[in-house]
């Protein structure tokens, strides 16, 4: 008997994509997509060359093999087909995955199913990408994607340097950080755009750390700065800077 239709369901369900989600991606209705997991109809075999193309599988793999039963074998392929290149590999994650992430950072699983893509001048490590949105830390266009480096101790944080931080409370967010020298569990995040005023989270609260490397985004999309603006602004964050650097001191 046929495993594709149960294999569908687990593939989706890995991604943590809703039915509506994958037949988008398969470019089918819902509805036939149900009927494939349910097993009430066969998938067709232009259909599950697309799953094969996306999840790296063959044919024989989707219609042959229980994949549920056989999760270690398919995520020992899925690393060992990702470490071939021989470069850093780094995970990629979206805006729209941002609330899954939170949930599922931890999950080896998860972090496994995100996309992947190398670079060639990172050195072997722990890295991730994140797309950012907002103008919060501009003239870093909203869109921009910050490749990171993992920060395993808060310890290790370094003043004034720009991270990823991961949090219970904030989410995902881009920001220079600060720590106080007074209060070692607090720690200071600071907008480059001076419109936004610096604040304070508590260091339990952080799940994450991830140290920016390098800046990537669209073509003629940064956003343009006068003069006079960006005067103002390195003024205003030099205060910022100064009056955090006296209250941690």
């Amino acid at each position: 008997m046929s495993q594709a239709g149960k294999n569908l369901k687990y593939l989706r369900k890995l991604r943590g994509w809703t039915q509506e989600e994958f037949a988008t991606r398969l470019g089918i209705k819902r509805s036939l997509l149900g009927a494939y997991e349910e097993e009430r109809a066969e998938p067709r075999i232009e259909v599950l060359e697309l799953v094969g193309d996306i999840f790296k599988l063959t044919l024989d793999d989707l219609l042959l093999k229980d994949l549920g039963d056989t999760k270690g074998n398919y995520l020992s392929k899925r690393r060992a087909q990702k470490m071939a290149a021989g470069t850093a590999e780094i995970q990629f994650v979206p805006v729209k995955a941002a609330a899954g992430y939170l949930a599922g950072y931890a999950d080896p699983e998860f972090i496994d199913e995100l996309n992947t893509f190398t670079l060639p001048m990172l050195s072997p490590g722990s890295y991730r990408a994140f797309e950012i949105i907002g103008d919060s830390m501009a003239p870093t266009a909203s869109g921009s994607v910050i490749v990171c480096e993992k920060v395993d101790e808060i310890d290790d944080l370094r003043n004034n340097n720009t991270y990823i931080v991961v949090t219970r409370n904030e989410g995902i967010v881009y920001k220079r950080v600060m720590k106080s020298n007074r209060t070692k569990n607090k720690l200071t995040l600071i907008s480059d755009n001076a419109s936004y005023q610096p604040y304070t989270i508590n260091s339990e609260d952080v799940l994450e750390l991830w140290k920016a490397a390098y800046i990537m985004g669209k073509a003629n999309q940064q956003q343009r700065w006068d003069v006079n603006q960006l005067a103002s602004m390195v003024n205003t964050l030099q205060e910022q800077v100064s009056t955090m650097k006296k209250k941690m001191n």
